[in-house]
């Protein structure tokens, strides 16, 4: 049991008299009390957030003050403690300050001594949260940006919402394509709780075969189907005092969101096989690629756990709508992969930087950080320009060389990735890139290019 936060002063004193009149001069002053006859066990019952002081007498039976005092800055060297001594107790009260009491009260004392030492000990206690918030509130900062680079607009959002829910209890659905980090935001909403001391239980709904899954998920009893021999703890149940990462949530039948929307209602979970149902304390977070709502009006996904889950639902942006976040993210993975091999750093050249920022990055970070193990290695880079939805576009290559031969493929990959996008005519294009139609015909012609090697070529050349 855990001493509520709204108690201000734990008050231990043997003597029932001096306890109760103790007791009424704090409540008078009106504050909240919790009189206790001995000290055995009040350190296990206090919390390193608790925002109280502790008032005790030295000298009792069983565990004494000092022991006590101890026992509680052994959890917490800034709680505050204020000892109250007998007469003649003074030498012991002097080694209690140099062991760290905040106070100590010499019997008999005014009634005031008490309660100007407690107000203080209490704005004190204050004082230390506030400073332990701010800076846990910057380590958090601090620690989000580490895991999610970038300071584009939409990051900046991101770790916003994600600082202001993992405090929380609440479950959360990520929505973000492949590759956009979704595994990341869930362990840094884990990390960041009050959950972090517990397990973090991740598992792809979509890498699991049909006849497994529920075993899998909620676990299973023995005799509970064929080849089921012995007790099976599911992933629900291990990850109790933690949290369980859900991916590819789409990817579950309609009778397992059954009993997964059952499971978020109730916070139970039941073995297949069994009749026991075992309390939990978990958060579940989701996650998916695809629109659920949509899925769900598709008959695809069971509306009601569709909002269920889009209680707290958290976006990651694709990387195309990170602007340079890309440059940041590239020569960060590429810097780490070159440590990691043992390797020079490389900088990014200009035309590395255009080409980079010219991507549309289908596969999102996995992708960048998949070119940025390549390029810390020295090896060629060809990106594959396809677009989100799959269609194929016009490959990006990033070259080294002299500064003509970059101008000359940076010129040349520009122009291919414009043939790629959808133009009615030759005079589109060329308005697309800025140029005349007779310094894009030309171009074309330098660099082997035609209007007809993109997907509109059978449109009119000549316009």
């Amino acid at each position: 049991m855990t001493i509520d936060n709204r108690i201000e002063v734990v008050l231990i004193d043997d003597d029932p008299h001096l306890r109760q009149a103790l007791s009424q001069t704090l409540d008078l002053a009106g504050l909240k009390i919790l009189p206790l006859a001995e000290a055995k066990g009040v350190a296990g019952q206090l919390s390193r957030d608790w925002p109280g002081v502790v008032v005790s007498d030295i000298r009792m039976p069983g565990m004494d003050g000092l022991e006590l005092l101890g026992e509680l800055h052994a959890q917490d060297p800034e709680l505050p403690v204020l000892l109250i001594t007998g007469h003649g107790d003074v030498p012991l009260a002097v080694q209690a300050m140099r062991a760290g009491a905040y106070d100590f009260l010499e019997k008999p004392f005014a009634s005031d001594h008490l309660l100007d030492s407690v107000r203080r000990a209490l704005a004190l206690r204050r004082l230390v949260l506030d400073n332990r918030s701010l800076r846990l509130a910057l380590s958090d900062r601090h620690e989000l940006s580490a895991r999610l680079v970038g300071q584009s607009t939409p990051m900046l959002r991101l770790r916003e919402q994600i600082g202001a829910l993992a405090a929380t209890r609440a479950d959360v659905l990520i929505l973000g394509e492949t590759g956009a980090g979704k595994e990341v935001v869930a362990r840094a909403l884990h990390d960041l709780s009050g959950r972090r001391n517990g397990p973090f239980v991740a598992i792809n709904a979509g890498a699991l075969a049909e006849s497994v899954v529920e075993s899998e998920l909620f676990g299973h009893e023995p005799g509970a189907f064929t080849g089921a021999q012995k007790r099976r703890i599911g992933k629900f149940e291990f990850a109790n005092g933690g949290t369980l990462f859900l991916d590819e949530i789409e990817s579950m039948s309609l009778d397992v969101q059954v009993k997964l929307l059952r499971l978020l209602q109730e916070r139970v979970v039941e073995r297949l096989g069994g009749n026991q149902q075992i309390p939990l304390d978990i958060r579940v977070i989701a996650a998916t690629k695809e629109d659920l709502r949509q899925a769900a009006d598709q008959g695809r996904f069971r509306a009601d756990l569709y909002y269920r889950l889009n209680v707290a639902p958290l976006r990651i942006p694709p990387l195309r709508e990170r602007g340079e976040d890309a440059l940041m993210l590239f020569q960060h993975f590429a810097n780490e992969a070159s440590a990691r091999h043992g390797l020079p750093p490389h900088e990014l050249q200009p035309a590395h930087r255009a080409l980079l920022l010219r991507h549309s990055w289908p596969g999102n970070v996995r992708e960048l950080q998949n070119a940025a193990e390549r390029f810390a290695l020295g090896l060629e880079l060809a990106l594959d320009n396809s677009a989100p939805d799959g269609n194929p576009g016009a490959p990006v290559e990033l070259v080294t060389g002299g500064l003509s031969e970059q101008v000359e493929n940076f010129e040349k990959t520009l122009i291919a990735a414009e043939l790629a996008r959808p133009h009615s005519s030759v005079r589109s294009l060329a308005e697309a890139l800025g140029i005349p139609r007779k310094t894009l015909h030309d171009k074309l012609r330098k660099h082997g290019l035609t209007f007809g090697d993109s997907s509109q070529g059978t449109a009119d050349e000549s316009d």
